[in-house]
């Protein structure tokens, strides 16, 4: 006989999202960026994050893959899950103080340590991940995940987004890393310890041997579609030194549509090479859905690294000094955090109502609006006016876009291929953070005369991918509103 629901399960099945959030609200657009800047100087900080960005973007979607697949199978006596999690969060604390340590290095040799130190933090957090994902499905009866999933939102999303926003950042912001290292590192501890209480009970059943063939595939697709971000962000950064000699403005213009361009056929080329390999039935049995990983990705790879160079952008946008950025660029995330949270609720409904489609112009057209915004003048107040756009847009978006998603694969593999939409995920980070990164680099050091003129024409390259996920759209067949 199954337990009953309890009140707290709503809290301890759900609360390690607050961590994990913490966790990466934490790393990726503040300490990451501030510690490479410190390693490597200004006129390389953009080059050097884009390649950790990469990197452990694919070493993390690799991980998540694999420990889904074990955590799934686990026979162990404290249950599938809590195990992973256990074991995860005692990893990734270990990597954060170890991180916190490597700010007392210098040059590369500082750098490179970072980077070990941040894949082997990847890889205990995607231990975690991917056990936390199974607990809803595992735990809660189908007529309450619903329920389950809201509370889950608000866990994820503007919780962590607010507490990160008013401590760890302003710690960060005062040049007391450690001080926000552990109070991050309590998060971490009180989200896993109550996570400990969940009714998981050990697996019984007699498990059939592991099927490594669709981890295989994810390894084959992974591998090609780094490839294909290698190539194309050499290509880019080769034919921007040639032209170094050009008028700023023509340089500006040919090097921003270079950026434009290489990350536009990186996500076409890399999204289809890597499905043709690892998921070629998807041809035949679902063509929309090519489509749609290739504009899901487009959309977020302006919603990702938006936020993943936001400290940098506000260094050059706004003048700030290293840690100072770092209070404004939480603040920021936490206005997107909450306005996806606020759209991403109706917009369900609004896409049942009006069509998914529909509601992806819009989110699109709102998400560029909001980088116009943010992007017209030097000002604090419209740089959050703007990011509120575009968290409203990014609401409407992930909403819309999943749906549309479930409705073009086979409903009998739906999980094979909605899986395949982790490589839009990861793909977003390191498309627009390794090709972007260097251009950003390379735009500062050549046109000084406009401070902070990079990471503008970058975040302006972000701001037309949004509009560019609409034109995979057109290939996409919606089902007619009211059709099941």
């Amino acid at each position: 006989m199954k337990r009953l629901i309890r009140w707290y399960d709503y809290i301890t099945i759900n609360i390690f999202w607050v961590g994990l959030t913490a966790l990466s609200q934490t790393m990726t657009p503040l300490v990451f960026p501030l510690l490479i800047q410190s390693f490597v100087g200004e006129g390389q900080k953009g080059t050097y994050y884009g390649s950790l960005r990469l990197w452990t973007l694919m070493v993390a979607l690799l991980v998540q893959a694999l420990m889904g697949m074990l955590s799934d199978r686990s026979t162990l006596r404290w249950g599938r899950r809590r195990p992973f999690i256990f074991i995860g969060t005692l990893g990734v604390i270990v990597m954060v103080v170890l991180i916190g340590f490597t700010n007392g290095l210098e040059g590369m040799t500082g750098y490179w340590v970072l980077f070990g130190f941040v894949v082997l933090m990847m890889i205990a957090a995607n231990t975690a991940h991917s056990a936390q994902q199974g607990i809803i499905p595992d735990l809660v009866p189908e007529e309450k995940r619903g329920l389950f999933s809201g509370i889950k939102a608000v866990l994820e999303i503007p919780l962590p987004l607010i507490l990160v926003a008013f401590t760890i950042a302003q710690f960060i912001k005062s040049g007391q890393l450690w001080l926000g290292l552990f109070v991050l590192i309590g998060i971490l501890l009180l989200s896993m310890g109550l996570t400990m209480l969940i009714p998981e009970a050990q697996l019984k059943q007699k498990q059939e041997p592991l099927n490594w063939k669709p981890f295989v595939s994810l390894l084959f697709m992974t591998g090609v579609f780094t490839g294909v971000i290698l190539g194309i962000g050499k290509l880019v950064n080769l034919i921007s030194t040639l032209a170094v000699d050009l008028p700023a403005f023509w340089l500006v213009t040919l090097v921003g549509f270079l950026g434009l361009l290489g990350m536009a056929i990186a996500i076409g080329a890399g999204v289809y090479a890597s499905v043709r390999i690892g998921f070629k039935q998807a041809f035949h049995e679902a063509p929309s859905f090519v489509w749609w990983v290739i504009s899901r990705l487009a959309f977020m790879v302006g919603a990702t690294n938006l936020a993943s160079f936001t400290v940098y952008f506000l260094q050059g946008r706004l003048g700030y000094a290293q840690e100072e950025a770092a209070g404004p660029a939480s603040t920021l995330t936490m206005f997107v955090g909450i306005f996806i949270l606020l759209l991403a609720m109706p917009s369900g409904w609004l896409a049942d109502r009006f069509g998914k489609k529909k509601l992806l112009v819009a989110a699109a057209i709102m998400a560029a609006l909001g980088v116009i915004v943010a992007l017209s003048a030097p000002n604090l107040t419209l740089i959050y006016i703007g990011g509120s756009l575009i968290g409203a847009g990014c609401g409407l978006f992930y909403s819309a876009n999943w749906a549309l998603g479930t409705e073009i694969v086979p409903r009998e593999k739906a999980g094979s291929y909605l899986g395949i939409s982790n490589l839009a995920g990861a793909g977003a980070g390191a498309v627009g953070a390794y090709i972007g990164g260097p251009i950003a680099d390379f735009i500062t050091r050549t046109v000084p005369q406009f401070p902070g003129l990079g990471y503008v024409l970058l975040f302006g390259i972000y701001g037309i991918l949004f509009l560019g996920s609409l034109i995979p759209l057109i290939n996409i067949r919606e089902k007619a509103i009211g059709k099941s």
